[in-house]
């Protein structure tokens, strides 16, 4: 569905992202990953149109879409969600929702004079809509709360919802984890694949959260220091020597190592002596 050929971001003399070439397979959920400052995240914002590439190709589809802007990917079906939550607070909920789709009849002054009805038609089928979303993401129980009131986790699903609002073909999920708790990352999850599974959605997602990327993604990307670094199962990933060491470093890796080393030794010495405190204890109880 998406391929990135030898894609560049300069920032000055920054080499932010310096070369990369990923695919995104149609039906996948591709699992972004890597240090912070790999990339990640300016990789998203240039294949969602937020920033424009230095050099390197965008492609969806077959189509060339580099350097589209973000409102022409959105008709294209390619959505992109943030670290930081953006709803509108003062709105409820499912007004949230009902915003989403775009070239709403009302949405013109003229419009919502001559064509009352009309609107009133569209807004009873958003709404419909709206709460059928909510309803499998299941915070339906929050439908006429206002979005500011969420919580972190809450406003993650929003941002899911928004995406189901217009059928995405291809969802960027940027850190979905952060601020949410767990039972709640759980429920994203579930939802994450259930919209993979039951209605074809193809997902990106960067993710800090190990289990979380396990559980959901195959393939995993990995990205260090502006570079697609190792790219396969999230198994074969996590005893990867160059991801372990770009996520660690030498010496960081060289001291887990080390002490790892220390406790089997002090491990097998315990082991060797066993009851040593006891027969210490009666002997000198012996003695005395």
């Amino acid at each position: 569905m998406i391929q990135v050929h030898d894609l560049h971001r300069h920032f000055g003399g920054f080499r932010a992202v310096d070369g990369a070439s990923v695919t995104i397979e149609t039906g996948s959920i591709t699992g972004l990953i890597g240090p912070n400052g790999a990339g990640k995240s300016t990789l998203f914002n240039v294949i969602a149109g937020v920033l424009k590439p230095t050099s390197g190709r965008v492609v969806m589809d077959g189509e060339d879409i580099t350097g589209l802007a973000p409102h022409q990917l959105f008709h294209k079906g390619l959505l992109r969600t943030f670290q930081l939550a953006h709803e509108f607070s003062s709105m409820t909920v499912r007004e949230n929702l009902m915003m989403v789709p775009g070239a709403q009849t009302g949405e013109t002054l003229v419009n919502a004079w001559l064509k009352r009805g009309r609107i009133r038609e569209e807004e009873r089928a958003l709404r419909k809509k709206a709460d059928e979303v909510l309803e499998f993401l299941t915070i339906s129980h929050v439908a006429d709360e206002k979005a500011g009131n969420l919580s972190g986790g809450q406003k993650k699903l929003l941002e899911l919802g928004r995406t189901m609002m217009v059928d995405a073909k291809i969802v960027f999920l940027d850190e979905v984890g952060a601020g949410v708790n767990r039972t709640l990352l759980g429920t994203i999850g579930d939802a994450i694949v259930r919209l993979n599974k039951e209605r074809g959605y193809t997902f990106c997602v960067i993710e800090h959260d190990m289990d979380f990327i396990g559980r959901l993604c195959d393939p995993v990307i990995v990205m260090a220091a502006g570079k697609v670094l190792a790219q396969g199962s999230a198994s074969s990933i996590m005893q990867n020597e160059a991801v372990i060491e770009a996520y660690l470093g030498t010496g960081l890796k060289n001291k887990v190592a080390a002490e790892e080393a220390v406790e089997r030794v002090t491990g097998e010495s315990h082991g060797a002596q066993p009851g040593l405190g006891d027969e210490a204890g009666a002997f000198d109880g012996e003695k005395g």
